[in-house]
């Protein structure tokens, strides 16, 4: 049994829910643990787990990419995928679903973010093959490989040209924001919406188009 750790807070939605914020580092395989067996406690079972936290720091040379973070990158983004689906494999039924979120830079690379990149092209493949496996469970496993989309994690971790001009590459000439990417993860949820997906990578890139 895992020690439990406190909700940061419970936050009352106007469409009569719940949710329960916590905070800690998903780089540590205890408190990925300890959070799924929280989610479980608090909300009576568990029907979708989105895998949805990362991390990026862009470095333009191999050689300025230190082994920690290296490491790190990888802890942050694939390693804390890899526990969290195995902690909710003890508690998903039948009919649920497992979300995890990539990236157009793990369909195409990134010479700015060469670990990150690493990262996603593992989390897509992570995806499918553990679609595959748990098929005959009828656990759906999708990913969302969005373009460049306007988070938190833009202006903390990129310079401010690159934040000015963010997104601008792309065929629709503008970054994505929170609420169109949304859709992609409600639509891999619900058994009813996306009941014959499986081991699929969506990608909403603002009109790049890549092989495969």
């Amino acid at each position: 049994m895992f020690k439990r750790t406190p909700p940061r807070g419970r936050v009352f939605l106007k469409q009569g829910r719940a949710c329960f914020l916590y905070r800690g580092d998903i780089a540590s395989e205890q408190y990925c643990n300890e959070l799924i067996e929280n989610a479980v406690e608090r909300l009576g079972g568990l029907d979708v787990l989105v895998n949805h936290a990362g991390t990026q720091a862009p470095q333009d040379d191999l050689s300025s990419i230190s082994s920690d973070q290296f490491d790190r990158t990888f802890k942050v983004n694939v390693y804390a995928i890899f526990w969290l689906c195995k902690a909710a494999l003890r508690y998903l039924p039948e009919g649920s679903a497992i979300i995890n979120t990539g990236s157009v830079n793990g369909l195409r690379g990134n010479k700015d973010l060469m670990d990150y990149s690493a990262t996603k092209g593992a989390v897509h493949v992570f995806t499918q093959s553990l679609a595959q496996s748990l098929v005959d469970r009828r656990i759906r496993v999708n990913c969302v490989a969005p373009g460049p989309a306007w988070t938190p994690l833009i202006p903390a971790t990129l310079s401010e040209d690159k934040v000015e001009g963010f997104g601008k590459q792309t065929p629709m000439g503008r970054m994505a924001h929170p609420d169109e990417i949304a859709p992609s993860y409600v639509f891999f949820a619900s058994e009813r919406l996306s009941s014959y997906y499986t081991g699929e990578v969506l990608a909403p890139v603002g009109g790049e188009t890549h092989p495969g």
